[in-house]
């Protein structure tokens, strides 16, 4: 491995003293998190019982990032306890009897999704903890193994809308439940079923011979494949970066030209649900849409671009073929196609609140906004488009026509007050417009603006803690997930050079990653920075810092973009006739003449030696990796979308 030496500091950058400070305040954070309300076996204090099945979700996630926190840098401890959580929940929701086997029974993907980002980021931090291991090749061989009852492989479909460990489960309940109008949480979503005979409005599920009518229809309806199961790839892929399984591969660009193939059929524009039989809209009279968690209910946009993404990533992951992204490409320009100018304010987008807290004032400002669901009429509710989904579609390729396609969304958006706004949703995402600005050096002050921001969020949480007397068996089960204090989107962000995690489901990948070489253990050490300034196919710029007056780091630093992980060349910054830290008498250290140098990879990563208070300005240059098998036969095959 070639070693680089970086070159003092006249001054220490405010943006790495207040990362460090970042880290040092999330170390303190979650460790009261964890005393406050989790027990010696790590599961959360409260008592685990569930009237239906959804929930489990709901208890894995207020840990879903403390992985990424460790990979990133955090502590040795934070990782333990956060296996000690996994374990504890994963006990906690079986003797609930909502686990078989340590898995979900089986639930909906938009969910299942969110339930798995725990797992799949303590997969990623410790890929050798060999249980952890076991289980991601046990959990994926539920999709991947037709024995299990999930995957119709003649089909090509899996069966139901809710399925896990236990198989296809029937319907949406072990019951019929009536579907009422006094579900009042649920009404600015609209009625699930369109089409069901006397039921036109939300107001005609007050009768209760409707609400059953609509109950029963939902519980036919919820059989066959929906689109939102596209996100089981990311569990199957899952398993493939820890083995390299062949089969696991193949079965994800099976299941995914699936949907590739009925997009193909439907003008493009992926449908949202087969029937058992296989056919497009079997269960909704031919139609394309209306499928459970599809493009009229709940959400549409959000849970369709989610899943497809997560599907078409996983896909390209194992094939090395960006084309397994058209379909979600095509989710986005269909929406675009359909664009209006106007404010979020003044918008009945079902989803408003999120939007106008995250705009203030700015909400009534013109904005593009883009249709999120399809129903009898058309394309309806509007609202700005997740500006993740164009993110992360252009991050995982750096194809121009997606930064295009991005360009485009992050211009509609309206500017806010403070570039920077402080919000915080349960995915902890939604800062990506300024990130975006701040790569195309629109917004330099970015990375200091977002960590301020984040030490406020940090702060917020920790009030929320200590301000806390209520008793853990009477507080909404959302609860834990709002006052988690572990932030790692801005971290992933500066860190990383990689937007938030997909919250549906996706898998954790950054651009760069980092490795304390003295202590042998993932993440940037202690007192050492890191900025990432620039990110594309083939190159990553950053800077790292060590803010230690007394203690030398080293860091080891390889590229970890999945579509280009092999290191070619490391340019980086030196100072001929530099006098540090000189003799005491001079005011200054005399400062040397600054000289790009590269050097040629000799291994998959670079050591930089930090000496106390000195950083170091790299520019890695990349290549994708060598191609697989999978590669090899697709293109030998007949070409795909």
């Amino acid at each position: 491995m070639q070693t680089i030496t970086g070159i003092p500091l006249d001054a220490i950058p405010a943006w790495a003293v207040l990362q460090r400070r970042l880290f040092t305040d999330i170390e303190e954070a979650w460790r009261l998190f964890e005393r406050r309300y989790t027990g010696p076996d790590g599961g959360i204090l409260f008592p685990a019982e569930f009237t239906d099945r959804d929930g489990v979700d709901d208890v894995y996630e207020p840990f879903f990032n403390w992985p990424a926190f460790y990979l990133l840098g955090g502590s040795d401890e934070v990782l333990a306890a956060a296996k000690r959580q996994w374990e504890g929940v994963t006990a906690q929701l079986t003797a609930a009897g909502m686990l078989t086997g340590e898995y979900e029974n089986g639930y909906d993907w938009f969910h299942q999704g969110e339930s798995l980002l725990f797992f799949y980021g303590l997969c990623a931090a410790d890929p050798g903890d060999e249980a952890f291991a076991a289980r991601a090749r046990r959990f994926a061989e539920l999709y991947t193994d037709p024995a299990h009852g999930n995957y119709d492989a003649e089909r090509n479909i899996i069966r139901a809308p809710h399925n896990g460990a236990l198989g296809p489960r029937p319907g949406l309940n072990d019951t019929v439940e009536p579907y009422s109008a006094s579900l009042s949480e649920m009404e600015r979503y609209g009625l699930p079923l369109e089409y069901v005979p006397g039921i036109a409005r939300w107001s005609d599920l007050a009768e209760p011979k409707a609400a059953r009518a609509m109950g029963e229809a939902m519980q036919r309806a919820a059989a066959g494949d929906v689109v939102v199961n596209l996100a089981a790839t990311g569990l199957v892929a899952n398993r493939w970066l820890r083995d390299r399984d062949p089969a696991s591969a193949a079965w994800i660009v099976r299941y995914v030209d699936g949907w590739s193939e009925r997009a193909r059929a439907n003008g493009g524009l992926v449908p949202d649900s087969v029937a058992p039989d296989g056919t497009v809209g079997g269960l909704h009279d031919g139609r394309w849409f209306g499928g459970h968690y599809g493009w009229t209910w709940p959400h549409g946009l959000p849970s369709v671009g989610m899943a497809t993404l997560v599907g078409g990533v996983s896909a390209a992951l194992v094939s090395g073929d960006d084309r397994h992204l058209d379909a979600a490409r095509r989710v986005l320009d269909t929406v675009l196609e359909e664009a209006v100018v106007a404010s979020v304010a003044e918008t009945p987008y079902s989803l408003r609140g999120s939007w106008l807290a995250r705009l203030g004032d700015a909400a009534d400002a013109p904005a593009l906004l883009v249709p999120h669901r399809y129903g009898r009429d058309g394309w309806f509710d509007y609202a700005p488009m997740p500006l993740e989904l164009p993110t992360w579609l252009w991050w995982w390729t750096h194809d121009p026509a997606d930064r295009a396609r991005l360009d485009r969304v992050r211009e509609g958006l309206p500017v806010t007050p403070d570039p920077v706004m402080a919000f915080r949703d349960k995915a902890e995402a939604g800062h990506e417009a300024p990130w975006l600005d701040f790569l195309a050096g629109r917004l330099p002050d970015y990375p200091e603006r977002a960590l301020s921001m984040a030490l406020g969020q940090v702060a917020r949480r920790v009030a929320l803690i200590l301000a806390d007397d209520s008793d853990p068996a009477t507080v909404h089960l959302h609860f834990w997930q709002r006052v988690n204090p572990v932030v790692t989107e801005v971290l992933t962000q500066l860190a990383g050079g990689a937007p938030q995690v997909l919250y549906n489901g996706g898998l954790p990948f950054t651009a760069v990653a980092y490795q304390d070489a003295d202590r042998g253990r993932p993440g940037l050490p202690p007192d050492v920075a890191a900025l990432v300034t620039a990110v594309e196919r083939d190159r990553v710029d950053l800077e790292l810092v060590n803010v230690s007056p007394t203690q030398p780091r080293r860091v080891v630093v390889r590229p970890a973009h999945p579509a280009s992980p092999r290191l070619v060349a490391v340019d980086a910054v030196v100072e001929d006739g530099l006098d540090f830290p000189g003799p005491s008498t001079a005011y200054a250290a005399r400062r040397g003449t600054a000289r790009p140098v590269r050097l040629e990879a000799d291994g998959d990563r670079v050591v930089v030696l930090l000496p106390p208070a000195h950083r170091a300005e790299l520019t890695l240059h990349t290549a994708p990796a060598a191609r697989t098998a999978i590669t090899d036969r697709a293109e030998n095959t007949k070409e795909r979308p």
